[in-house]
């Protein structure tokens, strides 16, 4: 799935940024196409390149002006855009799954039934099919080590609120627009809070801060609440009773 004459397309960024967007718009072909893309540069270890990040659909390199111009390195991106169709390449090695348990409704998810109903599910139906269905970590953004997981059926298009919920607490399970987070701080939204975790995502202490990396996959266990406050009583580590395996 290439899009003629519009995407990719190559932009420079500020003074020493480039972005490679595959598309206005987020689906599963364009972030495949940002993780495989951001892969590849990686392993081509340009003595220029200082970061890779990607977002839901464009790769962005931050770069040394003295090493390299932004011309050179359009070249450079040109070339490895023509390797192969990155819309259909193979997700990155080193991808986990991670099982994470997580309370659903209540006072730890307050606007379940009303994302249920938006998404035309029973409240049942709705923790049903949100703990079969294995997500993947589109990106991360908006907090550190935040991660947006997707992508859920169309039916889960469902708005944003049309006012802030004036906090949700840290590890809770918030969706809208096919997606969900699980945030990483106490926080405003205007997306939904439809469960609570204990995994936390954010671990400033560690040597890999973001527990979760672009390309990981998630799914859920539906646990009560009395579960969850022994895991949170006994946990050191910060997974939360989460369950993580290679993805082979």
């Amino acid at each position: 799935m290439i899009l003629p004459n519009i995407f990719p397309a190559i932009k420079p960024v500020g003074i020493n940024g480039m972005l490679v967007q595959f598309s206005d718009k987020l689906n599963e072909s364009s972030n495949r196409a940002a993780l495989s893309f951001c892969d590849a540069i990686r392993q081509q270890n340009w003595p220029c390149v200082e970061e890779i990040s990607s977002t839901l659909a464009s790769a962005y390199l931050r770069f040394d002006i003295q090493k390299a111009s932004h011309e050179e390195l359009t070249q450079d991106l040109q070339r490895l855009l023509h390797n192969q169709n990155w819309y259909e390449a193979a997700l990155p090695q080193g991808r986990r799954h991670l099982e994470i348990p997580c309370v659903f409704g209540g006072e730890y998810g307050p606007q379940l039934e009303e994302a249920a109903a938006a998404a035309k599910l029973s409240t049942q139906d709705a923790i049903k099919e949100l703990t079969s269905v294995r997500t993947r970590v589109l990106a991360v953004g908006f907090a550190p080590g935040q991660p947006y997981l997707g992508q859920l059926g169309e039916h889960w298009n469902i708005p944003r609120l049309t006012t802030l919920t004036r906090q949700v607490p840290k590890g809770a399970l918030i969706v809208a627009i096919k997606q969900l987070i699980i945030f990483t701080a106490p926080s405003p939204t205007g997306w939904r809070h439809i469960g609570q975790c204990a995994f936390d995502c954010f671990r400033p202490d560690e040597l890999n801060p973001f527990a979760l990396r672009p390309g990981d996959e998630v799914s859920l266990r539906d646990i009560g609440a009395k579960d969850l406050s022994q895991i949170k009583a006994k946990d050191r580590t910060g997974n939360g009773g989460a369950t993580i395996s290679p993805i082979l």
